[in-house]
């Protein structure tokens, strides 16, 4: 009854959470490939962007489910009994953020040598790249490596409201 529609809604809350980071690793691949590929064809990418965005977290989010139902079937499958359990969900989220992490010191490489190339004034080359680094962080989840590591049941106080 209550219980199973409680397990539905925290599965889907858990798809949803690594369909957003599964989403900006799309963004930061679709983006490094418009600025690094010579000929781009964004319908060749279409399906496997689809896939990334909304297939991979099906390869994370059955098997927890499977593992909940069979080792931890307790309440609403929120708590992190066996932080085993809790790596299944985290690890698409860890590859995405570290992938999109090394995308983004790429990209930023790729700026710096487009704006040096320019021979741009001095203020205006540091105020362009400033202002491209930080539109850059929160398009490709790069904020999202201060809190990585931190579960809910162990964010308290100020570091809980800021997660």
């Amino acid at each position: 009854g209550a219980m199973a529609g409680c397990r539905v809604a925290t599965v889907i809350m858990q798809y949803g959470i690594i369909a957003n980071y599964c989403w900006l690793l799309v963004e930061g691949v679709y983006l490094y490939s418009l600025l690094s590929l010579a000929t781009f064809s964004e319908r060749s990418f279409f399906s496997l962007y689809l896939g990334i965005g909304w297939g991979a977290p099906l390869l994370f989010v059955i098997p927890w489910v499977v593992v909940k139902c069979l080792f931890e079937n307790v309440q609403c499958w929120t708590s992190n009994d066996n932080m085993g359990f809790w790596w299944i969900l985290r690890i698409p989220v860890f590859l995405a953020l570290l992938i999109n992490f090394f995308i983004f010191v790429h990209i930023i490489h790729l700026l710096v040598a487009k704006l040096r190339a320019h021979q741009m004034h001095y203020a205006d080359y540091k105020f362009r790249l400033a202002r491209s680094t930080l539109t850059l962080i929160p398009l490709l989840g790069v904020h999202e490596v201060v809190f990585a590591f931190v579960t809910d049941e162990h964010a308290q106080g100020t570091l809980r409201s800021t997660k």
